[in-house]
């Protein structure tokens, strides 16, 4: 059962019915995949006000895909020289320091260099001034949780970027909702952004979602399955592609919309139903851990009250059947994502928490 988040270790999102009917109907077809790909690309722009749009395998694919189309463009000479080659071409690629993370290696994949700008207590403007030069490809900035006071805000890396005609890739996987950062990164100013289509979008696991300027779309589409270029291992079916846009149009429909008051809903029973327990406090935290727009309840254990550490009970939930999944906050805390939890999953994860502080420690020797 999981109440921690939509993660791609615990399956992404649980498919809703019209995903499944859009990707059981395509599983019955053949298609042109480069022609399927095109149109749903082409819709996909249209329904996120982008120039155009691409399906990729993922989100950490998308990564791939645009970083080799700013070093290689629509070249195809250059496009085959990714990854081994790519240090004779412009294929460095400026991110804040504090931005590392454990995505680096898919923009590596392509063939880029990474160049630092920042420090510990602030980024300069005149260091990514000074950090653009004759190589670089493109400047990387990862929106959410990566943000922080010590970086430059996107605004300002957009302006010195568009000032040097230096494109800018906006890592926005987790960042939706809201539904309308689908265009607001590329409205801004940025070239790509890029998105997960099989977390909160409610699409199938192995999608993501590149959007943004036509000329380098095309180009992450030449890298791209069924090509014989570095994504060709990065396939996605008819079936996802299909799915993914059928998610789409509904999350804008009203997904948004439904998922936020479901949210709030059991984000209140929750509270309800927690606070007062002795040795537990509750609060309602928004917006969450990922910097999204939605609640969630952050639960902060009296170890010494209860007699057992909050790491021994996040195990027993671990440990019970069915299995419960949450996330920790801090020391003591245990966080329940609402936005994860099925219909009758809140009483069954409040029975549990429950059932699992009421077990005490063992007394140490």
């Amino acid at each position: 059962m999981n109440a921690h988040s939509r993660l791609t270790r615990l399956g992404g999102s649980i498919l809703a019915p019209h995903v499944l009917e859009a990707m059981t109907w395509a599983a019955q077809h053949y298609f042109d995949i480069s022609e399927l790909q095109a149109k749903i690309g082409a819709r996909l722009a249209e329904l996120t006000r982008n120039e155009a749009a691409y399906v990729t395998s993922g989100a950490a694919a998308g990564l791939v895909l645009s970083a080799g189309a700013c070093i290689a463009g629509k070249d195809p000479a250059k496009l085959a020289r990714l990854p081994c080659d790519a240090g004779e071409l412009k294929n460095e690629i400026v991110i804040h320091r504090f931005q590392r993370n454990h995505y680096d290696n898919n923009v590596r994949t392509a063939g880029a260099r990474f160049v630092e700008i920042g420090a510990h207590r602030a980024t300069h403007l005149w260091e990514l001034e000074d950090a653009i030069g004759p190589h670089t490809a493109a400047i990387l900035y990862f929106a959410g949780p990566y943000e922080g006071p010590n970086l430059l805000p996107l605004e300002k890396v957009l302006a010195v970027a568009k000032a040097r005609a230096v494109p800018v890739i906006v890592d926005a996987a987790a960042q939706i909702p809201p539904a309308a950062n689908l265009w607001a990164f590329t409205q801004m100013g940025a070239d790509l952004a890029l998105f997960s289509g099989g977390k909160t979008l409610g699409g199938p696991q192995n999608t993501g979602l590149i959007v943004g300027k036509k000329e380098l779309v095309e180009a992450c589409a030449l890298l791209g399955s069924p090509n014989y270029a570095i994504g060709r291992p990065m396939k996605v079916g008819k079936e996802e592609m299909v799915g993914l846009l059928a998610a789409v149009e509904f999350y804008l429909e009203r997904g948004e919309k439904e998922q936020r008051e479901r949210c709030e809903s059991r984000t209140s029973w929750l509270v309800s139903e927690l606070s007062g327990v002795p040795g537990l406090q509750v609060r309602r935290q928004f917006p969450n851990f990922k910097v999204q727009p939605l609640p969630e309840v952050v639960v902060e254990i009296d170890e010494e009250g209860l007699g057992s550490r909050r790491d021994e009970i996040v195990e027993r939930l671990a440990g019970g059947d069915p299995r419960v999944e949450v996330a920790i906050r801090g020391r003591t805390g245990i966080v329940i994502n609402p936005d994860t939890l099925k219909d009758g999953d809140a009483e069954i994860v409040v029975a549990r928490l429950k059932a699992a502080i009421r077990v005490r420690a063992r007394p140490r020797p």
